[in-house]
């Protein structure tokens, strides 16, 4: 069922017409790009690292493939494929954390043997790129802020070549008793004191912790990936749903 509606859409717990969300989100990631990176440690206590690393080896990226990662600005992601000899496109709708990622790739050592990087300011719903060009497209905490995430899924179906393969990483709510309590008081108090602490910014980590417990549930969004023509869809769930791995393949 498509998500698209002549009304409102939801920013975190408010309603807000497309347009709205749209500028509202560019705002949040204008404001907090510089400190995204140092954010995403401290909100995780690091362990994001992990699970972005966990991430790649699922997508087993291969030298020489061309992959697009959306919603990658500041380029976490697309380094560590990268590694691995992979070609890759990491396209942001948010200059500003565009201009992160490609102020961090100036300054890194690259691997011997690495692909390229290219960085491209493209909309997740609305892709440029022509049908069947990337090997793979991934995409890591991003797509809980796309307004339409059926448009998205959509333009990932129809940018992968046949036998591509689709990749999202995303924050959702736990289902562990006991956990989920703590999580939801650390996501709704603690993260926009800390993003005040940090970034000088409450209202975005407000909004933030807004829009994951927002998001899908792991099941319904696979179904929305099936939905969108992938197969073999998967969901691999990490901390009781607090974080997942969804997969499909286009054929």
């Amino acid at each position: 069922m498509s998500e698209t509606t002549d009304q409102t859409v939801s920013f975190g717990y408010s309603e807000v017409t497309p347009e709205e969300k749209t500028r509202k989100v560019g705002e949040v990631f204008s404001s907090v790009a510089k400190k995204y990176d140092i954010m995403n440690d401290a909100m995780s206590f690091g362990m994001h690292r992990g699970w972005k690393d966990r991430f790649v080896r699922r997508v087993k990226p291969q030298p020489g493939e061309n992959i697009l990662d959306m919603a990658g600005g500041t380029g976490d992601i697309a380094f560590r494929m990268a590694d691995r000899g992979a070609n890759v496109t990491v396209a942001d709708i948010n200059q500003d954390m565009l201009d992160v990622g490609a102020e961090r790739a100036m300054e890194r050592d690259e691997a011997e043997g690495a692909g390229s990087l290219v960085f491209s300011h493209q909309n997740a719903e609305a892709v440029t790129f022509a049908a069947n060009t990337f090997d793979a497209y991934t995409i890591v905490f991003g797509i809980r802020n796309v307004t339409f995430k059926d448009k998205a899924l959509a333009e990932a179906y129809r940018v992968l070549r046949p036998g591509g393969r689709f990749f999202c990483m995303e924050f959702s709510v736990t289902d562990w008793a006991g956990f989920r309590e703590i999580y939801d008081l650390y996501s709704m108090h603690i993260m926009p004191r800390m993003g005040q602490v940090i970034a000088g910014d409450a209202d975005s980590y407000r909004y933030l912790a807004e829009s994951i417990r927002k998001f899908p549930q792991a099941p319904e969004f696979e179904r929305m990936i099936a939905a969108a023509g992938f197969v073999n869809t998967k969901a691999e769930i990490i901390l009781g749903g607090a974080v997942a791995i969804h997969s499909g393949w286009k054929i």
